[in-house]
């Protein structure tokens, strides 16, 4: 099989998977395993592979944020209910240097919910490791919302290696939808590349294409995705050798609108350390995220 059947083949599982209800398509794509939920801590996993492989043959940025991101929250929900919608208010990650290679295990940890809050705030940590050792670490913040008017949610199948394969689709069986990401990943294939960072965005590093591929369970673009977008935005403030050290990311407003657009202002250029700040705007020029990126030279100490 080469890489093109590969992906493709990878693209129509994770639409096989995304037909159980309950949770997106950017999860089944990558195949999250949720190896343990508890009411403490959560644990879950990804064994990346080309479809989300970097141009250096890394796990793309986007599909450990989703990791980190799905982790984080998960301990949460597990305190409330498997159906429930959380909205990320905040997340905060630092990287340590090491490759996001081999498969990514997230730990994610409870910290307890804003005390005497009008709503249901939780708070949660997480550290996610490779075959190196620790890639990052960082904490999130979660708001319990109820679901846009006419939006029934499910609760999230929590889908784990042993869990049985799901029914092979034929493409002549796609709904209209289905055959849309199924578009989409033959024209990011089609383009070159590094096929999923063509994937999630569709238009450029700058420009995220909104749509079920890209998608949470209400439709609005998934967090660990737009996490991505503003620090692949943010890298190009600085020449090449700069590599990213640090990520804080606060989230204003639902990732509505068919585009979503990012855009970058370098705050500090030292000599070793360097800070960037990233806006994404949607429908209606809306402000969606804030971020404020780190970034360290290569080779500094």
């Amino acid at each position: 099989m080469n890489r093109r059947q590969l992906i493709r083949g990878r693209v129509l599982r994770g639409l096989a998977l995304n037909r159980q209800p309950g949770f997106h398509f950017p999860g089944n794509f990558l195949d999250v395993s949720f190896d343990r939920i508890g009411r403490n801590g959560s644990r879950l996993s990804v064994d990346p592979g080309p479809w989300c492989a970097d141009a250096d043959g890394q796990a793309d940025l986007g599909s450990l944020a989703i990791l980190a991101d799905l982790a984080l929250a998960s301990c949460i929900r597990a305190r409330l209910s498997r159906e429930t919608r959380l909205a990320t208010v905040s997340m905060h990650l630092q990287f340590t240097g090491a490759p996001r290679s081999g498969r990514l295990s997230a730990a994610g940890e409870f910290q307890g919910f804003f005390k005497r809050g009008a709503g249901k705030l939780g708070m949660s940590r997480v550290s996610v490791s490779g075959r190196a050792g620790q890639v990052c670490y960082g904490t999130g913040s979660f708001m319990a919302l109820q679901p846009p008017r006419g939006i029934t949610l499910h609760p999230v199948p929590l889908r784990h290696r042993k869990s049985a394969e799901p029914h092979r689709l034929d493409e002549k069986g796609l709904s209209a939808e289905e055959k849309k990401i199924l578009g989409q990943a033959d024209a990011a294939l089609d383009a070159g590349g590094v096929f999923i960072r063509n994937f999630w965005t569709g238009a450029g590093k700058h420009v995220l294409r909104n749509g079920l591929h890209a998608g949470n369970r209400v439709g609005h673009a998934q967090g660990g995705i737009m996490v991505a977008l503003a620090a692949a935005s943010a890298g190009t403030a600085l020449p090449a050798n700069w590599r990213l050290s640090g990520i804080s990311a606060w989230f204003i407003s639902p990732g509505e609108g068919a585009t979503l657009r990012a855009a970058s202002k370098l705050i500090h250029h030292g000599r070793l350390t360097a800070v960037v700040r990233t806006q994404i705007t949607g429908k209606n020029r809306r402000r969606v995220l804030e971020a404020v990126t780190t970034h360290v030279a290569s080779g500094a100490a």
